[in-house]
C-alpha cells in the first residue's frame, strides 16, 4: 500500500477584490485620490485605465478562462461575497481562490499583486505560474 499525497482540488474561480468602493462616492474619492497620490490599488492599476477597463486586461481575462478554465471575477470591499470577505480579512487588494470542493484560499496578497507592476500580462503570468504549482 502506498501512501500518497492527496492532489488539491481544482481552482474554479478567483476573486479579485480592489482597494476601493464600488459606491459612485467611493468611485469619485478613489479616482481623485488616486490623481493626487494619496490612493493607490495596485489591481486597479492592473486592470484598469485612468476611466475604464484595459483592453489587455480583458484579453488576459478571457485566455486565463480558456486555457486554464479559471474565471476571473472583480469585486470591491463593499461589494465582495462574505466567503470571500472572511479570507481577506480587510487585506486589501488581494485575490482569493474558490476550489471545485466550494472552499476558498488567499491566492495572492497585496505584495504579491503589487509585484507585477501596471501590467496585465504580468499578473496573467504569475496567476497562471501560481495555478500550475497548484493544480
Amino acid at each position: 500500500m502506498s501512501l500518497t499525497p492527496e492532489k488539491p482540488a481544482k481552482i474554479t474561480t478567483l476573486f479579485g477584490v480592489y482597494d476601493a468602493d464600488a459606491t459612485i462616492w467611493g468611485e469619485m474619492t478613489y479616482w481623485i485620490g488616486a490623481r493626487l497620490g494619496v490612493r493607490h490599488c495596485s489591481l486597479c492599476d492592473i486592470t484598469h485605465s485612468l476611466f475604464r477597463e484595459k483592453a489587455n486586461w480583458q484579453e488576459c481575462q478571457a485566455e486565463l478562462a480558456v486555457k486554464c478554465g479559471v474565471e476571473f471575477r472583480a469585486f470591491h470591499r463593499d461589494d465582495q461575497p462574505d466567503a470571500v470577505r472572511n479570507v481577506i480579512k480587510g487585506a486589501y487588494p488581494a485575490v482569493v481562490a474558490q476550489d471545485e470542493a466550494g472552499e476558498f484560499s488567499l491566492f495572492m496578497t497585496s505584495s504579491e499583486i503589487s509585484s507585477c507592476g501596471e501590467s496585465p500580462s504580468s499578473f496573467l503570468g504569475a496567476i497562471t505560474g501560481r495555478l500550475a504549482e497548484t493544480q
